[in-house]
């Protein structure tokens, strides 16, 4: 039976009628369940759910909400979702959407995170970790080459990127100031060559047949919720500010300024505002922050957190919870340490998706006015450039770690790979991911299986 709304006649053309709360909480349900394959997944899935199956939004409009969800900071595809939620069944249609993209990948992150430090050093689950990995660095470089090609439109894009992995690689600039200074690259370049630096316009619209739920109960006037009032940024950052930080302020009065808790809190709190590009982006800078300077993780661990996620449902930056449970999980002081775990994963959780709720809320009322914003615009290409040279020096710190069993940091920053010690096994593995995922177009599901399994018959052939 088919789950699309029931229509009404308009002329020739069928006019979608928006969905009840309730035929919009199962399908939220849904794509909860099945958002696997990263944020091109994810969106992929709720434009077929949304836009082509059902009708509920106009293919524009779609893209529109997309575009302001990536000038935010955190997982793009969720953000989306709070956002479509939020147009459809104003503030409750929005955390609904919001909570029910995040919390099943989230259960099962918690249980495999579980079992990652109870089992890890298991001689079965380390050979499948093996592969996993493996599998992860395939998963990594083909991200790169994916974003790449949508970014990376002309010459001036790519030296961004070339600049921006040179910066974070070679001379260990912040993450957050790359971000800063692509953005005010692409200002400043789309004044002085605006062919290069702003994006293609739009198209001029949905047509009648491509209109949907949404685009019509704007065109009657039905969405008043969306309009900008007086004090509506000064009630959203009332109320949104202490939900996402009071829990963070009473920790740190309770436990100190040297808990973990709080280290976490604040942490994960300073990566829900400088996450632009979502997981792949932000996961070199948290894991040098992670491994480097708090000592929570092994280098190794964080490939193996990306491996974890990348098997989960929802968006990939549920990676960051499985280091959070891993930091509490060891230092968790009198707790049980899988209570303290469990308690870590849950500030984690809290910190990193609760600003999704406060960005969108605040922001999409404004949403109308940067339509067609030729700056704004060509500093977002900018900072999607930088992105690309970001995730190339992730896919290098990954290889790195894969290949080679030891690497040598030196003094001002940049890792370089200890040759003799090369894992030709893990380099092998490593190049059939790459031609499953590149080259046959293999899923990554189906990839990330078959590696776990060839890790184990390698290991087992090794001795």
């Amino acid at each position: 039976m088919s789950a699309v709304a029931p229509a009404h006649r308009s002329g020739n053309v069928e006019a979608p009628v928006a969905p009840s709360f309730g035929e919009a909480l199962k399908l939220w349900a849904k794509i909860g369940l099945l958002s696997f394959g990263g944020p091109a997944g994810q969106i992929a899935l709720m434009h077929r759910e949304l836009v082509e199956e059902r009708r509920w939004i106009g293919e524009q409009r779609f893209l529109h909400a997309l575009n302001y969800c990536m000038l935010l900071p955190g997982p793009e595809a969720q953000q989306l979702a709070i956002y479509i939620g939020w147009l459809l069944h104003r503030t409750l249609g929005g955390l609904v959407a919001g909570i029910l993209f995040v919390v099943p990948g989230a259960l099962v992150m918690l249980v495999l995170s579980s079992l990652y430090v109870l089992y890890g050093d298991v001689p079965l689950v380390e050979a499948l970790f093996f592969g996993v990995k493996a599998a992860v660095l395939a998963i990594v470089v083909e991200a790169v080459i994916r974003i790449g090609r949508r970014a990376l439109k002309n010459r001036a894009m790519v030296w961004i990127a070339v600049a921006a992995f040179i910066a974070i690689y070679a001379l260990n600039v912040p993450f957050p100031l790359i971000i800063l200074l692509a953005g005010l690259t692409g200002w400043l370049g789309d004044r002085v060559a605006p062919g290069l630096f702003s994006s293609s316009a739009h198209g001029s619209g949905d047509t009648a047949d491509s209109k949907g739920a949404v685009d019509l109960m704007f065109e009657r006037g039905e969405l008043t919720h969306v309009e900008p009032t007086r004090w509506h940024a000064p009630r959203t950052i009332a109320i949104w500010l202490p939900i996402w930080l009071g829990p963070v302020l009473l920790i740190w009065w309770f436990t100190g300024s040297a808990s973990v808790w709080t280290e976490i809190g604040r942490f994960f709190s300073l990566m829900a505002v400088v996450t632009f590009g979502g997981a792949y982006a932000v996961l070199a800078y948290v894991a040098q922050a992670a491994v480097q300077s708090f000592g929570w993780l092994a280098p190794g661990e964080m490939v193996d957190g990306l491996g974890l996620a990348e098997t989960t449902p929802g968006p990939l930056i549920l990676v960051l919870q499985f280091v959070g449970f891993i930091a509490a999980f060891r230092h968790s002081g009198s707790l049980n340490p899988l209570l303290g775990g469990s308690l870590g994963a849950l500030l984690t959780l809290w910190v990193t998706f609760t600003p999704c709720f406060f960005w969108i809320f605040l922001g999409a009322p404004y949403i109308e006015a940067l339509r067609g914003n030729k700056a704004l615009s060509a500093a977002l290409g900018a900072v999607t450039a930088a992105i690309v040279g970001v995730i190339m020096n992730l896919a290098l710190w990954f290889a790195l770690h894969v290949v080679f069993r030891h690497v040598h940091a030196m003094s001002f920053g940049m890792t370089l790979p200890v040759i003799s010690s090369i894992d030709w096994r893990a380099a092998l593995l490593s190049c059939v991911a790459m031609v499953a995922i590149l080259r046959l177009k293999i899923g990554v599901l189906p990839t990330l299986a078959g590696s776990a399994l060839a890790g184990v018959l390698l290991l087992a052939a090794r001795g």
